[in-house]
């Protein structure tokens, strides 16, 4: 097979989440950096990279990257990159999306129309054309500038990743999948652990709670833009990888993973997604205000996304909704607590100094993961007998 550089964006501050599980999926790192970590693989890898990765945006195909600081520049250095190698003569093509961070040339619009004048130039002269159709597959490319560095990426996702294909219906402000699905990887939580999410909304974080209790890979139940490109990869390596996915599936698991909103309405559209998503049997949905939050047993985790007071009509009531949240986490036994929001004063009206934050940002929207550690539970003690 051969081998490709391919590029995973993610959201700003879960580089490393991302390099973590690009590891454990077998594949070696190329390099990190700010909102994107780059590794090596070959084709299988692009079908199991979108099928199996929980926390990244897309996967793309690098296609290379060069210096610009003029136009021309940018022209020239698109038009050397070999585009015969990726784009059959009939494949339909743009550039999608163009970022520019710290750059001479920070026009998307420019970048994107001067970059597809270039990569028609090339492939005029390799398939001896003068002009395109372009009737065929899409192969949409995505470039980022920073600091005069182009890198040019074809994109085999499509639709982004964190659409999984089971949230049908939305509450106001959703947390993106692979967002709740790292701050889940950041916590220590397993699937013998309770988990409770007081602000479900549409059960993003149960639900990719309950995905990872299974086993259940992200990308298993939805399609790829790259999967309609038979001349770069194999069917048979989406079907395998497919496959692979299937047979990982834990169908024996039991957690103990709880979704909680004041809203009717909210309850019974998680109940839904969470049918969709395949995982309803693994988690108990429950109209309940955070102020009757209360548990039992020891050593649970609290993972939510709290409203954060963005709206004007939600400004007087996010005060004492924090104050709510910090009694009834202290009233819990050895719990811990994942909480993510952007509200300047989360900690203050917590009653609590978070044992670590971590900067996240959501789109455009700084926001922290307050994270507060409970005591670990004690080790179980192994049975005497079955060491005889």
């Amino acid at each position: 097979m051969k081998k490709l550089e391919l590029i995973a964006p993610c959201h700003f501050g879960l580089e490393a989440v991302l390099k973590n599980e690009i590891y454990d999926l077998g594949y070696d790192i190329a390099s990190v950096e700010d909102g994107r970590v780059t590794f090596f693989g070959d084709e299988e890898a692009v079908c199991r990279a979108n099928i199996f990765l929980r926390t990244p945006e897309r996967i793309l195909i690098k296609v290379g990257s060069f210096h610009a600081e003029t136009y021309d520049e940018l022209f020239e250095g698109t038009k050397a990159l070999p585009w015969e190698d990726y784009i059959p003569a009939d494949g339909k093509f743009w550039v999608t999306k163009a970022a520019s961070i710290k750059s001479r040339l920070f026009s998307p619009s420019d970048i994107q129309s001067i970059m597809k004048k270039a990569m028609v130039e090339r492939m005029k002269q390799v398939y001896h054309r003068n002009w395109f159709a372009e009737d065929g597959e899409s192969y949409p490319v995505r470039v980022t500038l920073m600091k005069d560095e182009v890198t040019v990426g074809l994109d085999t996702s499509g639709v982004s990743l964190h659409k999984r294909g089971y949230r049908r219906l939305t509450a106001k402000a959703p947390i993106a999948e692979n967002l709740a699905a790292a701050i889940i990887d950041l916590s220590p939580w397993n699937a013998d652990r309770i988990l409770v999410d007081p602000f479900c909304g549409s059960g993003t974080i149960p639900i990719e709670a309950a995905m990872k209790a299974a086993n259940m890979a992200p990308g298993m139940n939805r399609d790829f833009l790259a999967d309609t490109w038979s001349n770069l990869i194999d069917a048979r390596l989406w079907k395998d990888s497919f496959d692979e996915a299937r047979d990982l599936v834990d169908g024996s698991v039991r957690p103990d993973i709880q979704g909680y909103d004041i809203s009717d309405e909210m309850v019974v559209i998680a109940r839904e997604n969470a049918r969709l998503a395949g995982v309803d049997k693994l988690i108990h949905f429950q109209t309940r205000p955070v102020s009757q939050l209360s548990h039992s047993k020891k050593y649970g985790f609290i993972i939510t996304n709290p409203p954060y007071g963005e709206r004007l009509e939600d400004k007087a009531s996010i005060e004492p909704l924090y104050r709510t949240i910090g009694e009834r986490y202290r009233a819990l036994d050895s719990w811990s607590m994942f909480l993510i929001s952007s509200y300047e004063n989360t900690e203050r009206d917590l009653g609590m100094k978070a044992t670590r934050n971590r900067k996240i940002y959501n789109g455009m929207m700084k926001t922290y993961l307050y994270q507060y550690m409970g005591e670990k539970p004690p080790k179980r003690q192994s049975d005497p007998g079955m060491n005889r």
